[in-house]
């Protein structure tokens, strides 16, 4: 299979090849972008597990701040 996409590659223009390079470079950049967002969502995810697993260690009917927002909090209990 390599050498059938080798033996079409060779017989493609050099703009063809440009094209390709170009749309090859997007797919990669795409993949990158994608990956880091699941890098992003995955530690996310772990730091709301943790938060949580925390929570859970806490005495029920305790008092707390919850966040709403970066910077509003609002009075909960456990």
């Amino acid at each position: 299979m390599a050498m059938s996409v080798r033996g079409e590659m060779e017989k493609l223009s050099v703009e063809q090849l440009k094209a390709v390079k170009e749309q090859t470079d997007l797919e990669v950049n795409l993949l990158q972008d994608s990956l880091n967002n699941m890098r992003t969502a995955t530690t996310r995810l772990e730091l709301a597990s943790s938060a949580l697993h925390d929570l859970s260690l806490r005495p029920t009917g305790k008092k707390m701040l919850v966040p709403l927002t970066a910077s509003l909090y609002v009075p909960g209990t456990l």
